[in-house]
């Protein structure tokens, strides 16, 4: 009896030295490591993914590697990241799509939006910027809403995804304001920006930092920011709720996720290693740069920004009248 008790005393031991995720943090990462974006290249969670990458490959003298997985409103990304084993070699950025906006744009999701991650800590919040093609007569979000209403539908924008905050961002300005546009959905924001600089499409919401460069060499109007209140960067420009609806606010936020069931001490040590970097004054003038906002935080104080935001996007979807896919 006592030799059976040994042997599976024994047996125990090295199925939890195997075990994914058994290792303690100290051993982590002992191999590289996977940074999963839902988008394509050239976007804003492209330019979070490889800053993180650089900064955790010097600290933890790893590899760590970025690898793009778009499509469906990153449901390939997202469930790619469920299924995955929860060591933490395999991560994930994401905007809030993927947790708040997704279950009331989709009857089915092949991944619980609550249950299927490992919240990890909060990257940065982006302010959207409303941008035009120059050819298009309005100078303000008032003249926009005039110039729409006598002309329901005549104005197309472009989004970076049908369900993206681009387009949500768009539709919830079209119910606020009684207006009607034409969306045109791309795969990614910066084909969609392509075409309203060459003249194909008539506007677009955009992240702030994308928006700046192209309006500082005249090739786009910027006419307003969805922030709630006025950017202490852009001083200047209005927000969209001064332009004539009041309470709008159009912005997106990112967030670093794992699988489920990832050991707690290794997401405490990826969650210290984010705030270590974006502690970083270097690396605070490059967000400044980008106009991004740190959010970062607890993981708990994560899954609080999910659930808070969730009715909001339900509710724009409901006021649109956009059906489950």
């Amino acid at each position: 009896m006592r030799c059976w008790c040994r042997t599976a005393l024994v047996a125990a031991c090295l199925v939890a030295e195997f075990t994914p995720g058994a290792a303690p943090a100290q051993d982590y990462p002992n191999r590289p490591v996977t940074l999963v974006a839902p988008t394509a290249p050239g976007g804003v969670i492209d330019r979070i993914c490889r800053i993180l990458a650089a900064r955790f490959s010097e600290a933890w003298g790893r590899q760590v590697v970025v690898e793009h997985r778009p499509g469906a409103n990153n449901q390939l990304a997202a469930e790619y990241i469920t299924k995955s084993p929860p060591d933490g070699y395999t991560l994930m950025v994401s905007p809030e799509v993927t947790f708040a906006v997704n279950p009331s744009l989709y009857k089915r999701l092949p991944y619980d939006p609550f249950k299927g991650f490992t919240p990890i800590a909060g990257l940065v919040i982006i302010n959207h910027a409303l941008i035009l093609h120059p050819s298009l007569p309005v100078e303000s979000v008032k003249d926009l809403i005039e110039l729409a209403r006598k002309k329901p539908g005549s104005l197309n924008y472009g989004t970076f995804g049908a369900g993206s905050t681009g387009h949500l961002n768009m539709e919830m300005l079209q119910t606020m304001s009684g207006t009607k546009f034409t969306a045109v959905h791309y795969k990614g924001a910066t084909p969609a920006l392509t075409d309203v600089i060459g003249g194909h499409i008539q506007m677009m919401f955009v992240s702030v930092g994308t928006a700046v460069p192209q309006w500082q060499e005249r090739k786009v109007k910027f006419i307003a920011v969805g922030a709630g209140k006025r950017m202490e960067l852009l001083p200047e420009m209005p927000t969209v709720a001064e332009g004539g609806v009041p309470g709008y606010e159009g912005v997106s936020w990112f967030g670093l996720f794992g699988p489920p069931g990832m050991p707690t001490d290794v997401v405490a040590k990826i969650n210290a290693e984010v705030r270590r970097i974006f502690a970083d004054p270097e690396l605070r003038k490059t967000m400044d740069r980008e106009y991004f906002t740190p959010i970062v935080g607890s993981p708990e104080e994560l899954t609080e920004r999910i659930k808070a935001d969730e009715p909001k996007w339900r509710k724009v979807i409901q006021d649109a009248g956009l059906p489950p896919q």
